[in-house]
């Protein structure tokens, strides 16, 4: 996918009303089959799902606050944001005190309208600006609701790109909020254009669009006796805004896609956090019972930014030349997953003449050959069996494509043999 392509994939999902569960999720995710083959599960309301229980399915056709004059003062054909997810059916008229209990804004940001959920507590509400609050009279208002609360089902689907190894990458990317372009729609189309780009890896590659936290349990309590399978993961959020590249760590901290990810971002502007039981799904896969080596990417993190959780992280927020920026870096996370191996010197006393094999540059001190032949000379005297190309790019400084490409030089000389 090109970066426009990327773009307009936002902008198409952008005006569905999504939640945790609902026809939002499902046609988001039918959008989303256009693009990739997926295998889509739907658990029933009811499910126990680990320390959870899979909710009632929630939808909602319309809803309003209406002035005296018939005037829709709050819409929600307008924006999703409008009402707060899960709102249970109302049809009333109430005096402006009476609905302010149940009217959310920004104060501090009077011109946005804030996204709030009410997933667990039945309760109804709705979002509106600041500055639309103020203006209001003490009515009467016409308020209605149209919504169902009601024995269904919750939505995941997954996109399985096959590997040589059953050793699997997880990309999980959450799919339930509404109207918000960089948190999550941005990830989305990130996710998608990636799977799009892997051919014939050598890992297996498993994309997850659920919704965010009883999305991911719901998924790990179904995936209990395959989650060993999971040898790199990362949660993708935020993926398009203008801040630079955040990675927030595992749990364990020192797992190779914790290594693969700070190698690759070390070149360019970017942030690494410590891991922390607050954010996104990371915090359900480093679970202390999974305690998977699953870390977090997102351009600036969630609450980072005064657009999050607003109308303003709308379509024009978030920019193709971000996606395009984050989409590179993953791809060069995946070359080094895909890459990362141990070899063996076969010839291990002294180092061997690299110059007869045609490996060494006949002109001494070209620049154009000096990280070539650093990255032979690093390879050669760290293939020994207890090394992995990443561990030989973290400790010489080198670019992993160049210590990769070093190994693959000595393999075909005869210096080096992959470990087994």
């Amino acid at each position: 996918m090109t970066p426009a392509e990327m773009h307009a994939l936002v902008e198409r999902l952008y005006p569905i009303c999504r939640s945790i569960t609902g026809d939002g999720v499902r046609r988001t995710l039918e959008i989303v089959g256009e693009l990739l083959p997926l295998t889509v599960t739907e658990v029933p309301t009811g499910t126990e799902v680990l320390d959870w229980t899979v909710p009632k399915e929630w939808n909602i056709r319309d809803a309003y606050v209406k002035d005296p004059s018939g005037r829709r003062v709050v819409d929600f054909r307008a924006s999703s944001l409008h009402v707060v997810g899960y709102s249970v059916p109302v049809s009333g008229t109430f005096t402006l005190e009476e609905l302010r209990p149940r009217l959310h804004t920004l104060p501090d940001q009077p011109s946005l309208v804030p996204y709030r959920t009410s997933y667990y507590a039945e309760t109804w509400g709705f979002c509106l600006s600041q500055d639309t609050l103020d203006a209001l009279d003490e009515g009467p208002y016409e308020v209605l609701v149209d919504s169902t609360l009601a024995d269904g089902s919750l939505t995941i689907a997954e996109h399985v790109v096959p590997g040589e190894l059953p050793e699997e990458v997880v990309v999980s990317c959450h799919v339930c909020h509404p109207a918000l372009a960089n948190d999550n729609l941005a990830g989305i189309a990130v996710a998608v254009a990636l799977a799009s780009r892997l051919v014939a890896p050598r890992h297996t590659y498993r994309f997850l669009f659920m919704p965010g936290t009883i999305g991911a349990i719901t998924w790990l309590a179904l995936n209990r006796d395959r989650v060993h399978r999971i040898r790199h993961g990362l949660t993708l959020a935020c993926a398009g805004d203008p801040g630079s590249l955040t990675y927030k760590r595992s749990r364990r901290g020192d797992a190779e896609i914790d290594r693969a990810v700070t190698h690759v971002l070390r070149g360019r502007p970017h942030t690494v956090l410590d891991f922390s039981p607050y954010g996104y799904d990371e915090r359900q896969f480093c679970s202390p019972g999974f305690n998977l080596p699953f870390g977090s990417l997102t351009r600036t993190p969630y609450a980072g930014y005064p657009e999050y959780h607003t109308s303003a992280d709308n379509p024009g927020f978030v920019t193709p030349e971000a996606m395009s920026d984050t989409l590179e870096a993953l791809w060069q996370i995946t070359r080094v997953l895909e890459g990362d191996r141990g070899y063996v010197n076969l010839s291990p006393y002294g180092e061997p003449q690299l110059g007869r094999r045609g490996l060494y540059g006949s002109l001494g001190g070209r620049s154009d050959t000096k990280q070539g032949q650093m990255a032979m000379l690093w390879v050669l005297n760290l293939s020994d069996g207890e090394h992995s190309l990443l561990d030989i790019a973290e400790r010489s400084g080198l670019p992993f494509e160049a210590v990769e490409s070093a190994a693959k030089a000595l393999r075909t000389a005869g210096l080096v043999k992959e470990k087994t």
